[in-house]
């Protein structure tokens, strides 16, 4: 029987998408995932997920949805044991005992585990796909699928070298400084991948100039497709906003998110009205974000909640009167979309591709310098005190969002991007 002709009128692609985790409703790799293979599925292509734990929950639309293929590992940085010791019983492969060592000399093991299993279960199917799509796993494992005559391709959404630089800054103390090279070692081997896969996607033109200047991949191997949102998900509240409430997305002990400054700015809203900082995110104990709290006496302020469900993301942010971005970095930024489909005002740091996402200042958002919580505490007070700007602020926000970033027009040009490097580069 022939085979109907995918949305563009041509023949429909077999494709591999990997992600060496894929949290389900939080991380940009869950999301990511999840929201691009549902909708590669829905133009027409055939879509294998392999994911490594916590693995994602994919989307099914009409009866028909992606295949998952789960990918075990020791999973050693589960919640609530993160580095814990595996009982001998679980080690079934050779790939294990590398995993647990490589955790016991403070490296990361996951993106070059993942990718030798991944290669493992692949090798002997590249004949069922066109196309493998590695989600920044970037591990040796990828060169081996290569070889074995499958073209392999990637998104990276930045590179971590951003992230490294962030955490040593923050690293007090030789030993600190050392374990957090050593964490971050995994980026020689990412390095080294991506130089030799024939195209790369990215997410924002920032991303892809720190992509040229960091991994050496020339300018024209790197296409950018932004993210998106699911707008019809992520919708204007019903109900009236909760006053003085603020929210923000961030891993509460990683610098490069900028949760500090933010505290210090609600430190100093707190002296002038009542607010309310509400963080997705879990705070570590006895962390960076824990004992800035305590320091600045705003306990009573400041609410973490993780965990939640995607309804609840979408009422906690239609519920609050402004949404904040204070991140250090961005390569893209999920939450900022999301929060600006709510509708909700949002003030956002001129870091990384923010401005670019986002747009000019004082049109869908209002730019601060990252690390300022000074510039932070006055366009937060900006938006709760006036509400004709935070009302023109949430109308532009969505409209902004429902006109660039919507996950069919990603999928979409996805696939354009697809077809490009078959033609170029059949295998």
């Amino acid at each position: 029987m022939q085979q109907a002709p995918a949305a563009d009128g041509l023949r429909p692609l077999r494709i591999a998408l990997l992600s060496y985790r894929s949290k389900p409703h939080c991380g940009g790799q869950g999301v990511y995932v999840r929201a691009l293979s549902r909708e590669l599925v829905a133009l027409g292509h055939t879509v294998e997920v392999l994911s490594g734990p916590p693995y994602p929950e994919l989307d099914r639309v009409g009866g028909a949805g992606p295949d998952l293929t789960e990918v075990p590992s020791l999973d050693l940085y589960r919640e609530p044991d993160p580095f814990r010791i595996p009982h001998v019983r679980e080690f079934r492969s050779p790939i294990d005992v590398l995993e647990f060592l490589l955790m016991c000399t403070a490296a990361f093991p996951e993106p070059l585990t993942f990718s030798l299993r991944a290669a493992r279960v692949l090798r002997p199917r590249v004949r069922d796909f066109d196309l493998v799509h590695d989600n920044q796993t970037l591990g040796y494992g990828l060169l081996a699928l290569r070889r074995s005559g499958v073209p392999v391709v990637a998104t990276v959404h930045h590179p971590i070298t951003v992230d490294r630089e962030h955490d040593l800054e923050a690293a007090s103390g030789l030993r600190k400084r050392l374990s957090t090279r050593r964490w971050y070692s995994f980026l020689r081997m990412q390095a080294r991948v991506v130089r030799r896969l024939p195209a790369v996607l990215t997410v924002s033109e920032s991303s892809r100039a720190d992509i040229v200047r960091d991994f050496g991949v020339p300018h024209e191997r790197l296409t950018v497709v932004p993210v998106g949102v699911e707008v019809d998900v992520f919708r204007p509240p019903t109900r009236p906003r909760v006053p003085g409430r603020i929210v923000a997305t961030a891993s509460a002990d990683v610098p490069v998110k900028g949760l500090v400054p933010l505290l210090e700015a609600v430190a100093k809203l707190r002296t002038e009205r009542d607010v309310e900082l509400v963080v997705v995110g879990r705070p570590k104990p006895g962390g960076v974000a824990a004992a800035t709290i305590e320091r600045l006496g705003i306990a009573d302020a400041v609410r973490f909640v993780s965990g939640v469900s995607e309804p609840d993301l979408v009422e906690l942010f239609g519920s609050a009167q402004v949404a904040v971005v204070p991140s250090l970095y961005e390569g893209f930024s999920l939450p900022a979309i999301e929060t600006l489909a709510c509708a909700t005002p949002l003030v956002a740091t001129t870091a990384g591709a923010l401005p670019e996402v986002v747009g000019p200042d004082g049109i869908s958002a209002l730019h601060v310098p990252p690390g300022d919580p000074e510039a932070l505490a006055a366009a937060i007070g900006r938006v709760l005190d006036d509400p004709e700007l935070a009302a023109r602020l949430g109308a532009a926000g969505r409209a902004r969002v429902v006109e660039l970033y919507t996950w069919r027009a990603v999928a979409e040009r996805t696939v354009e991007w697809y077809r490009s490097v078959l033609e170029e580069h059949p295998c």
